[in-house]
């Protein structure tokens, strides 16, 4: 269950780092992208598991979250950049269950940078719910620059050029046969390469047919700060990362080794910066940058409903 929680958490800060706002956003027509309903209760069990994710039929499931965990989905955040706020909103753990209204979640995903439905209207109910007002502020704090690791600029043996044009899958661009869309993108099998998109685990980081932009920020996840592309490298890349993380969580006696896309994670293995170095042909540059925080200036527990 903590992997759901690492994915759902990976995948909504990968999409973009926007601004902060109070509550949701309008959706086209001028209505507020928000859940139907929803219920939240405090979870006291003290069990270590965490989920979130959505469900068929627009339901949202959260189970023994921190409000913190659910500001860094809502507004694709990094836990260093969010700044103040009282101590129980990481501490504290709710359960919740909402439902959005049918029709709401549809269409292709949101560009880079954009919000998604889903972040939306996470916005909304901490806003209406925790009374959750919040601001942004740019502030200078160390960063990692994306480089190329040599002079000659040879890149390493699992960063490629893609030869897929992303952009005509599942919006609306024409197929292979000039007629009509194109089949929608299906997550591939452990071991097939991602023909587009983002694919993250414990250790490992499979990327198609994404600007060096995208896998810079995206890198942000793993590495600890946020991550600038300074490589120059235009266009779109495929990659396959696979490092050593450094707190390989416990195993219960039984349990079958950590696995990502079909392998057990090397617990030998290369650290991320060595791995970004001998595999990618770059180097993650620690540097002082200008970074967006969220700082939080109010938040009220829920009413138990």
């Amino acid at each position: 269950m903590w992997k759901k929680f690492l994915m759902a958490a990976f995948v909504a800060a990968a999409v973009a780092l926007p601004s902060a706002q109070q509550g949701g956003a309008p959706a086209a027509g001028g209505k507020p992208m928000q859940f139907e309903v929803a219920s939240i209760k405090p979870n006291k069990s003290g069990d270590g598991r965490i989920m979130m994710g959505m469900q068929p039929g627009g339901r949202f499931n959260a189970s023994n979250v921190t409000v913190i965990q659910l500001i860094r989905n809502a507004y694709g955040l990094q836990a260093f950049q969010i700044v103040g706020g009282p101590d129980w909103l990481t501490t504290e753990h709710y359960d919740i269950a909402a439902k959005a209204e049918d029709g709401t979640i549809t269409g292709p995903p949101p560009p880079p940078g954009q919000p998604g439905p889903i972040q939306l209207m996470l916005r909304a109910l901490l806003a209406d719910r925790f009374k959750l007002v919040v601001h942004d502020e740019d502030r200078e704090m160390p960063i990692f620059a994306l480089v190329l690791n040599k002079p000659d600029g040879k890149l390493g043996p699992q960063l490629t050029k893609s030869t897929v044009d992303c952009s005509t899958f599942g919006r609306g661009g024409r197929g292979a046969d000039g007629r009509g869309s194109p089949p929608p993108l299906t997550l591939p099998q452990p071991g097939q390469p991602m023909p587009c998109g983002i694919r993250m685990g414990m250790g490992s980081m499979i990327v198609g047919g994404s600007p060096m932009s995208q896998i810079a920020s995206t890198l942000s996840q793993f590495a600890g700060r946020i991550v600038f592309d300074k490589t120059g490298l235009e266009g779109s890349w495929d990659m396959n990362l696979t490092w050593t993380p450094d707190n390989l969580p416990q195993r219960p006696p039984g349990a079958p080794e950590p696995q990502f896309n079909g392998a057990p994670i090397d617990p030998n293995g290369p650290s991320l910066f060595t791995a970004v170095v001998e595999q990618l042909g770059l180097k993650l540059d620690s540097q002082k940058g200008t970074v967006k925080v969220t700082v939080i200036d109010k938040a009220e527990k829920p009413v138990e409903n």
